[in-house]
């Protein structure tokens, strides 16, 4: 059964970083291209970073300069280091394939930014 399981959230202050941590169980994992998604409170989920099997990442204007996308296929694993955090990136973050697939989405992890 494929997972994806998602790690490192917390509260933080503003201006702080945290650094998530995804493994996931998919045969396939260097093959495909993954990401990291978030969704706020009464907001659409929407795609943070995105990094290709190549390691091409992409990222929302919002996050550009402050969050960075790695993957580690040895380790089936994607990271996302999140610097100069702001309480607008207050969210569930995920990651999942990207585009999403069917696969089925892990918990995620909370990230809260605040003072």
């Amino acid at each position: 059964q494929v997972q994806l399981v998602e790690s490192g959230g917390g509260l933080v202050q503003p201006g702080g970083s945290l650094r998530l941590s995804c493994v996931a169980s998919i045969s396939i994992f260097r093959l495909i291209a993954m990401a990291w998604y978030r969704q706020a409170p009464g907001k659409q989920r929407e795609l943070v970073a995105g990094i290709t099997r190549g390691g091409n990442t992409n990222y929302v204007d919002s996050v550009k300069g402050r969050f960075t996308i790695s993957r580690d296929n040895a380790k089936n694993t994607v990271y996302l280091q999140m610097n100069s955090l702001k309480p607008e990136d207050t969210a569930v973050y995920y990651c999942h394939t990207n585009p999403p697939s069917q696969l089925t989405w892990g918990q995620g992890t909370q990230v809260t930014v605040s003072s």
